[in-house]
């Protein structure tokens, strides 16, 4: 294992993964809103946001799927000293890491069954930007509607339709993330 892999992570994991847990939850809660987080560190190109969320959601007991871009000897090492989350491919992922377009096709991913549904998999998506705008969101914990810049509309419109089964996603952008649960409608 190289030092690269020993470097970054919390510096104080007790606070840092607890602080970052809530940022996670109320993201979910709230769809649309955006959070800051921070604390989280990785190898290159890992935003502190998605550093935030790895660290806080995986552990040895959550198959990971790492994208192209993201699998990389450095990234292996870092997952495996921080939370030893076993490498899966795709269609075993509890979590799944990426660029939007390294993720397609979302078919891959299991989607819970009947009798458990939460056995589905969480996309956290990697982004450039993260904003409160494009497209319309409702469901439980809008008010009204929400926005949030997603990179296409007819995979979540999909996505929704299959609730309770599904899919769930964490965007990132640098130190900030968003969400959106399966039971979010998407128009």
């Amino acid at each position: 294992m190289n030092s690269a892999a020993l470097s970054g992570g919390f510096a104080n994991p007790a606070q840092e993964a607890a602080h970052g847990f809530r940022a996670l939850m109320n993201a979910m809660a709230r769809p649309g809103e955006i959070f800051e987080v921070s604390g989280g560190q990785g190898p290159a190109p890992l935003s502190i946001g998605a550093a935030v969320a790895l660290l806080t959601l995986c552990d040895a007991d959550t198959g990971l799927y790492l994208a192209p871009s993201f699998d990389s000897a450095e990234m292996r090492g870092w997952v495996a000293f921080h939370f030893g989350a076993p490498l899966v491919p795709a269609e075993r992922a509890d979590f799944a890491l990426g660029r939007w377009e390294e993720l397609l096709p979302l078919e891959q991913y299991r989607i819970g069954t009947a009798e458990y549904p939460d056995r589905s998999a969480t996309l956290i998506v990697e982004s450039d930007s993260l904003t409160q705008s494009g497209t319309t969101l409702r469901g439980p914990g809008i008010k009204d509607s929400a926005a949030l810049s997603l990179p296409e509309i007819a995979a979540f419109q999909a996505n929704h339709t299959l609730f309770p089964l599904g899919l769930d996603f964490v965007f990132t952008a640098g130190a900030h993330v968003a969400a959106l649960p399966r039971s979010t409608e998407v128009n």
